[in-house]
C-alpha cells in the first residue's frame, strides 16, 4: 500500500499515520463526552493544531473521524454531508497555518462554526426541494451560533496550552520522532 500524502508529496511515516489516526479517534471521543451539549465540541480546534503540526495530512486524521461517526451513527445523509464539510473546514484552517495567535485562531473556529450549518445543507439542495434544505437551515441558526461561539472561547482558552502539549510530543518539521524525543530529554 502507498502511504504517501499527495498534497504534501512526502512519505506518511508510520508515526504520523498512528498520531493521526488518535487524532481522528480524538475528535470522535471529545464529541462523544460533549454530546450533551448542542453543538459544543473540540473538531475545530483538533484540526486546527493538526493542521499547523501535520499540513495537509490533517485529512487523515479528518477521514478516521468521519468513518467513526458513519460506523457508530450510520451512514445516513448527514453523514454523506461530512465527507465534505470536515475536508472543507481543513482547508479553510489550512489558510491560516502559519498564523500563532490564539486570538486569529479562535475567529477562524468561530467563522467554522458559523458556516457548518450552511455547508452541511448543500447537500440537501441535490435531494430535496430548496425550501427544504432553506427551512433546515434556518432552524439550524441558533444552533450554528452556539457552534460559532463555542468554537471561539474553547479555542481562544486551549489553543496555547495544547498547542504547547503537540510541540512536546511532535518532531518539528525535519525532525524525526527519534530525534525529537532525545531534545524533550535533554529539555526536562
Amino acid at each position: 500500500m502507498n502511504l504517501r500524502s499527495k498534497p504534501d508529496g512526502e512519505r506518511l511515516s508510520a508515526q504520523e499515520l498512528c498520531f493521526l489516526a488518535l487524532m481522528g479517534a480524538l475528535i470522535f471521543a471529545s464529541k462523544f463526552v460533549l454530546a450533551g451539549i448542542p453543538n459544543v465540541n473540540l473538531n475545530t480546534l483538533i484540526i486546527i493544531l493538526c493542521a499547523i503540526f501535520f499540513g495537509w495530512k490533517t485529512l487523515y486524521a479528518v477521514g478516521v473521524y468521519v468513518m467513526l461517526e458513519g460506523m457508530i451513527f450510520g451512514f445516513t445523509l448527514w453523514w454523506f454531508s461530512y465527507l465534505y464539510t470536515w475536508p472543507a473546514v481543513t482547508a479553510f484552517v489550512m489558510l491560516f497555518r502559519k498564523n500563532d495567535s490564539p486570538l486569529v485562531w479562535a475567529v477562524v473556529a468561530g467563522l467554522c462554526g458559523l458556516c457548518f450549518g450552511p455547508l452541511m445543507y448543500i447537500l440537501y439542495l441535490t435531494v430535496t426541494r430548496w425550501e427544504t434544505a432553506v427551512a433546515l437551515w434556518v432552524a439550524g441558526i441558533p444552533y450554528d451560533l452556539i457552534h460559532c461561539v463555542s468554537n471561539f472561547i474553547l479555542t481562544l482558552l486551549l489553543y496555547r496550552p495544547l498547542y504547547k502539549v503537540f510541540s512536546h510530543f511532535l518532531p518539528r518539521r525535519g525532525q524525526s520522532y527519534r530525534e525529537s524525543a532525545l531534545s524533550s530529554q535533554a529539555r526536562s
